[in-house]
């Protein structure tokens, strides 16, 4: 049995729109679309990965607001995750990208348009209906 790796991402509003990131190339699941984040290390908390890999990766600071139920996605490889997302507001920096193909901000209600990553399109859907819910 494989063992699940646990990863966090962030899914940060700012003045109304969302931030999502396009995997590049040469990652795994080419082009699809995902909310950023990361791999838990060893011995940090969920909250400390993302303001920390959302640093690393974006060059902005968040702040963790809200979790929202985990997704847990086994992959063909026999690979299993535990996506585990929160609501996070952005505070300051100018975003550069490192990682991805490309970033972009963009309105809840256009999130379904794009082409997610298997795991993440759960949490998107859970993330819209809150959305939907209390704006």
């Amino acid at each position: 049995m494989a063992k699940t790796i646990r990863v966090t991402c962030a899914i940060i509003l700012k003045d109304g729109k969302i931030l999502v990131a396009q995997r590049g190339e040469k990652m795994d699941l080419p082009f699809k679309w995902e909310f950023p984040g990361g791999k838990i290390e060893e011995n940090e908390s969920a909250e400390n990965c993302l303001t920390r890999e959302i640093k690393e990766e974006l060059d902005i600071d968040i702040k963790v607001k809200k979790p929202f139920k985990s997704n847990f996605h086994s992959y063909k490889e026999g690979k299993e995750i535990e996506l585990i997302p929160f609501l996070c507001g952005y505070i300051s920096g100018h975003l550069v990208v490192k990682e991805h193909q490309q970033i972009r901000w963009i309105e809840p209600e256009n999130l379904l348009i794009l082409d997610w990553a298997d795991a993440d399109v759960p949490i998107v859907n859970n993330f819209i209906e809150w959305f939907k819910a209390n704006h």
